[in-house]
């Protein structure tokens, strides 16, 4: 009886040792012939081979027009390569992250039970139960990655708060870097706001922290936030465009703007309204390269101006996204540089990181046909993005509008009180005259600047982009005999769009939607960044009817004293 029970004894430790062994799990290089770092090197070089190789095939036949289906015996090797090394590949390191999910201890493993071990309770030196040892306020040991997977959510409290913004005071802690450390964007917020109190010795305590969605702009509009700066918005309108009305929405603090675009904006209408046309819609990016001599950059320019390349060119270009389509391409040189600006299609996004994405395309085609040229930068300025530019105003940059209205001779007397000679009178000494006197680039305007920055804070607009989306020439002159009045304003490079960065906020997006262009047209692609446009132009045109009626009239001052002065007599005051 006593051999029996031995040799149940011993059989029961073999069992228990099988067990053992078979729930460990199977690691992926046990099933290698080959040393570890032999095999993974052999399939990284077969794997990076076999794409250099297929990606120089194809490349030729794009060249050629040969079809990519027909491939030789060479090509079909290395694709069974191909196909042979991403096996092994997402086999050797997909495994153990598998096995890491599906053989991951459950919680019970993790929590000992009295009954269990008599030993293990033996052994453990903490004075708590077990059960009460997990807890993480009674845990002084760091847990393991999977205890903390087990664990709920540590709710931090305002000691935590203050040893964190001690550590960014100190410089310990990057204040860039609170949103990843500390995973709650509004909290990362309040911190760096009080660190930056305490470094500056200023308060901010005028500046809002409360009531912002801090997670909408993680990553894409605004790094290191300490609060939200309030602009109101007003409503001009309704604006009668294309026989369609519109609330206009205009973010400003300048007081009488809204007012004077409103009051525009009802002489538009009583006058039957008015017309816009959208003439080019192109988002342009220049980039800048350099050559050992003029004559071969000389060379790239009848090269990218050579209309038989262009199918080629277009095809690099487009493949980056479903909506960028290349236009066309202008050059000009200075010297032994070349200034190449790209313009295409952009759909309802304002369509910037859209043409650089294209256009990094085109120049690593180029590269291969043009090996001297040395990339300077992606942008060379011959955009022009950003700042005042004849080609811009010639050439257009984003959406190009004119837009029109006659107003009727007694709208002009009734609402705006002024007359027509005098308006057309002003708007020729100041406007055309006064601008040429001033050298102006695209300044032909009395205020369109004005209203395009109102129009695109609402809007969730780059504000940076006014400069170039203000260009703007106000045209008026007497029609119908004298008695009514033409007047029409021509902007050739509005950037706008209705997806993508600020569009997104939600205060912006609200705007957006009040004027029908929230989001991506279904129907036609682009479509509602073009009605945005020709939006901006109409309010525009309200705009510059109203401030020139104003000072045809000498109201000017008068009005800017009821809406944006204070009334007080300043040298009574006492100082």
């Amino acid at each position: 009886m006593e051999a029996r029970r031995r040799s149940a004894s011993k059989q029961s430790q073999l069992h228990s040792k099988a067990d053992i062994h078979s729930s460990t799990p199977t690691k992926a290089s046990d099933a290698l012939p080959l040393p570890l770092y032999i095999t993974n090197a052999v399939f990284f070089t077969l794997f990076f081979t076999v794409v250099y190789y297929l990606l120089s095939r194809w490349r030729e036949k794009i060249r050629n027009s040969t079809p990519l289906h027909m491939v030789t015996l060479s090509e079909m090797g290395a694709i069974v390569a191909f196909v042979a090394s991403c096996i092994y590949l997402l086999g050797f390191f997909g495994i153990d992250f598998v096995q890491s999910l599906v053989l991951r201890p459950s919680a019970e493993m993790w929590i000992s039970e009295e009954e269990e071990d008599d030993d293990i309770i033996k052994e453990d030196s903490r004075k708590l139960p077990c059960g009460q040892g997990l807890d993480c306020s009674l845990v002084t040991a760091k847990p393991t990655k999977m205890i903390e997977s087990l664990l709920p959510p540590v709710s931090f409290t305002s000691e935590d708060d203050e040893e964190v913004i001690k550590s960014v005071v100190d410089g310990t802690t990057p204040s860039y870097s609170l949103e990843s450390k500390l995973g709650d964007c509004k909290r990362a917020a309040a911190i760096r706001r009080e660190a930056l109190q305490r470094m500056t010795g200023m308060s901010l305590s005028g500046l809002p922290l409360e009531g912002f969605d801090y997670e909408s702009i993680l990553g894409q509009c605004c790094e290191m936030p300490v609060g939200y700066v309030q602009i109101p918005v007003g409503i001009a309108g309704p604006l009668l465009l294309d026989g369609v009305e519109f609330s206009v929405p205009m973010a400003t603090t300048e007081g009488c703007l809204v007012a004077s675009t409103n009051r525009g904006c009802k002489a538009i209408h009583l006058s039957g309204g008015a017309s816009s046309v959208v003439l080019r819609d192109g988002m342009t990016r220049a980039p800048v390269v350099r050559f050992g001599t003029a004559k071969r950059a000389a060379e790239l320019k009848f090269f990218l101006e050579n209309p038989d390349n262009f199918d080629s060119l277009s095809l690099m270009f487009n493949r980056s996204s479903r909506f960028g389509r290349l236009q066309n391409i202008k050059c000009a040189i200075a010297g032994k540089n070349l200034y190449m600006r790209f313009c295409c299609s952009t759909g309802d996004a304002m369509g910037m990181n859209m043409v650089s994405k294209g256009v990094q395309n085109v120049m690593d085609f180029l590269q291969d046909e043009f090996p001297d040229m040395d990339v300077i930068g992606i942008s060379g300025n011959y955009c022009s993005d950003k700042k005042p530019a004849a080609v811009n105003w010639i050439e257009g940059r984003g959406k190009s509008v004119v837009c029109e209205a006659i107003i009727k001779g007694d709208v002009v007397r009734k609402v705006l009180k002024t007359n027509v000679e005098a308006l057309v009178e002003l708007n020729m000494l100041k406007n055309l005259t006064g601008s040429a006197m001033a050298g102006a680039l695209g300044g032909f305007n009395a205020h369109a600047s004005n209203i395009v920055s109102a129009v695109y804070i609402a809007t969730g607009q780059d504000p940076a982009q006014n400069i170039e989306s203000s260009h703007c020439i106000t045209m008026m002159e007497a029609v119908n005999d004298g008695k009514d009045i033409h007047v029409s304003v021509t902007m050739p490079s509005i950037e706008v769009g209705t997806v993508g960065g600020g569009t997104q906020l939600a205060s912006q997006s609200a705007c957006l939607n009040l004027l029908g262009v929230k989001g991506a047209s279904k129907e036609v692609p682009g479509a509602n960044a073009r009605l945005l446009a020709t939006i901006v132009a109409g309010s525009v045109l309200a705009g510059e009817l109203s401030l020139m009626s104003a000072l045809a009239a000498g109201q000017l001052v008068r009005s800017h004293m009821k809406y944006n002065r204070s009334s007080k007599d300043m040298s009574k005051v006492s100082i």
